[in-house]
């Protein structure tokens, strides 16, 4: 993994990208590590999170968050090890959750760390299923899809780091289940591993079909985290009072123009108010952040007893980050994708 005890690497943006982001969209730099002031910690990268939000921050477009300016780090939480502390709350070798980005060494006050278990058995965890994406599956689902027993629930990314665990949640509540993945291998483990109803593929030609024939009683809580041809074939089937809960749109974030075809926004907004349909955008921690700790009580004791079960998809090194999230975008990872960037 090349760690440096000398030097930091860190990878910044080099340009914007248009549309699908290239590897020239990103250059690797190597600086010297920080020095630690009073009040101030080290922190060593060791788990970096890639997750598709980074791709909007890569755009200089108006956001619930400000862009990542050409030439600075790009952004990522991380679960990172103390170097060094001069920092009361903090000691050497404690465990943290940070927001470091794609960089093997950084400073901290302490604002925005979080403490972890030392004992941790799975350290890169809190980047998800302890983490973000478990964290929006919860929410997102049980705030806003409020599923009740028997109603069938769909999520698109059924096998990904958000949708897996929103899939194996609505199981808990006895709801139907029907993810959409990408590949038979992907729908085979949504329903082997993950427990789901059903999975459908959606590179088959006649997706939507599928997809109606899993769902005889129509949709009452479709997750969405991918918009585009997913979505147009959930449309239809969405129930009266259905609930779609909106974390993402990957289908769209390398977009540069609209759409081909026709102007479907009045069918959309025409099914919506037909149906009485409630779809509703949240940002996790903007929206939530107050109720972590209603979380993290729910979700650590359904990952120890193994009612949750969680893939990880690990890739070794930071300067494979840049490729490994130009293939996030386009399906190329299976389970939460997590850079390690250096040992324990």
């Amino acid at each position: 993994m090349n760690l440096s005890q000398q030097t930091n690497r860190r990878i910044v943006l080099n340009s914007r990208p248009h549309g699908a982001p290239v590897p020239e969209n990103f250059r690797l730099e190597k600086t010297e590590i920080p020095t630690v002031n009073a009040g101030e910690i080290l922190l060593r990268t060791v788990y970096l999170s890639l997750d598709p939000y980074m791709r909007g921050r890569m755009n200089d477009s108006p956001s619930y968050a400000p862009p990542i300016a050409i030439g600075d780090v790009m952004v990522g939480g991380t679960v990172c090890r103390v170097m060094e502390s001069q920092h009361s709350g903090f000691a050497k070798d404690d465990w943290v959750l940070a927001n470091s980005g794609w960089q093997d060494y950084s400073v901290s006050d302490g604002t925005g760390l979080m403490l972890l278990d030392k004992h941790l058995e799975h350290p890169s965890w809190a980047l998800g299923v302890l983490g973000m994406p478990g964290f929006t599956a919860y929410m997102g689902l049980l705030d806003i899809g409020q599923p009740r027993e028997g109603e069938t629930v769909v999520m698109a990314a059924a096998t990904g780091a958000v949708g897996s665990v929103v899939g194996q949640i609505a199981k808990l509540k006895g709801c139907n289940v029907v993810g959409i993945a990408g590949g038979p291998e992907k729908c085979r483990v949504g329903v082997e591993t993950f427990g789901f109803d059903a999975c459908i593929d959606h590179y088959t030609d006649d997706f939507p079909n599928q997809l109606a024939r899993a769902c005889p009683q129509g949709i009452d809580v479709y997750f969405e985290s991918v918009g585009g041809k997913v979505f147009d074939a959930v449309l239809p089937l969405l129930n009266v009072k259905a609930r779609v809960p909106v974390c993402g749109l990957i289908a769209h974030y390398n977009d540069t123009e609209l759409p081909p075809g026709p102007d479907r926004l009045g069918l959309l907004m025409q099914t919506l108010l037909i149906r009485r349909i409630k779809a509703q955008g949240f940002i996790i921690f903007e929206d939530y952040g107050s109720r972590y700790g209603e979380f993290a009580t729910a979700m650590g004791p359904w990952v120890k007893e193994g009612k949750i079960k969680f893939l990880e998809d690990i890739v070794d090194g930071l300067e494979n980050a840049p490729e490994a999230l130009i293939g996030l975008l386009t399906g190329g990872n299976f389970g939460k994708l997590v850079i390690r960037a250096g040992n324990h």
